[in-house]
């Protein structure tokens, strides 16, 4: 009896979704029932959501891998190392440039990475160096067009720069043979 009464409520909960003619209306019944009560067996069709998942588990991924690893180097050194204590230098002794800083992890990024203060002063007036050189390559090239249009004088374009290996090479050899001629 149980049964009956909830294919009753079944029919009527089904009959309730379909809103067409009665013979419409028997069939759709039929159908929801068929299916189990359900409604009916569609897909929807909807774009898909794989690329987003893949994207999310990937950079869960990396990000946990760059994490924690990144995490347990941070906690071991502020746990066991801890930061350096201000003590006084001895007579005699120089630190060297890693031994300013406070923090373990800045030590050792001061010591093998970056670069030390004074090697970053030496490549900045190098630098500066460079810039002066080609300040003044600028400047005998503006007096050197100065004196062309004075002289109304062209570029000689069939000279070539010469390389000073065989300038060399070609006045050792003038010199044995003046050596060997006896001048």
């Amino acid at each position: 009896m149980a049964a009956w009464s909830s294919m009753g409520i079944l029919t009527l909960k089904c009959a309730a979704r379909t809103q067409s003619t009665k013979i419409n209306v028997a069939l759709a019944v039929q159908k929801c029932l068929m299916s189990g009560g359900h409604g009916p067996r569609l897909m929807p069709l909807t774009p898909s959501r794989w690329q987003w998942h893949k994207f999310k588990d990937m950079a869960h991924y990396y990000f946990m891998i760059g994490l924690i690893p990144v995490g347990l180097v941070v906690f071991c050194a502020n746990v066991f190392i801890g930061p350096a204590k201000l003590a006084e230098i001895p007579e005699g002794y120089e630190p060297k440039h890693w031994e300013y800083h406070r923090h373990p992890i800045t030590r050792f990024l001061a010591r093998y990475i970056l670069a030390s203060p004074q090697q970053e002063y030496e490549k900045f007036l190098h630098q500066l160096y460079e810039e002066d050189e080609k300040a003044k390559i600028r400047g005998l090239e503006k007096k050197i067009r100065l004196k062309m249009s004075e002289r109304h004088d062209y570029q000689g374009y069939y000279t070539r720069p010469f390389d000073a290996k065989y300038h060399r090479v070609s006045k050792e050899a003038a010199d044995y043979l003046r050596s060997i001629r006896g001048d």
